[in-house]
């Protein structure tokens, strides 16, 4: 069985962390969380990681490295991080199962936390 991972990255989303860490001196990887704003109550936050922190969930992909801040681990349970070039927008985007609504704008969404019982069996599977 594959080791847990709390959120999925797509190959896009992997080129352009790559991309990012690439022109940034002491760069490891991006971390990803989630604060309170906007107007449906939280965004998610991408930041330059220099120094992992060990509390962090760390995935993998292509060479892509990202942490998942260990108090947003409930919130993104399940989700896909995926990098897209629009017209309007380019940017990291998030396909998470623990959005209940999202603002007009795409800027800020509800999120509901997952079952505790769920995360905690996942991350035992996995490091079995």
């Amino acid at each position: 069985m594959g080791r847990f991972q709390v959120i999925t990255i797509t190959d896009a989303a992997a080129s352009r962390v790559r991309e990012i860490v690439e022109t940034r001196d002491g760069a490891h990887g991006v971390r990803v969380g989630i604060k309170k704003g906007g107007c449906a109550g939280m965004e998610y936050t991408v930041d330059l990681v220099s120094e992992p922190d060990p509390k962090d969930d760390h995935v993998e992909h292509s060479g892509a490295h990202v942490y998942v801040a260990p108090e947003a681990a409930l919130f993104l349970l399940g989700t896909e991080m995926d990098f897209e070039v629009t017209r309007l927008r380019t940017g990291f985007t998030f396909k998470n199962p623990n959005q209940s609504s999202a603002c007009g704008c795409g800027e800020s969404v509800e999120l509901k936390p997952a079952d505790l019982k769920a995360l905690a069996e996942a991350r035992a599977a996995g490091a079995a």
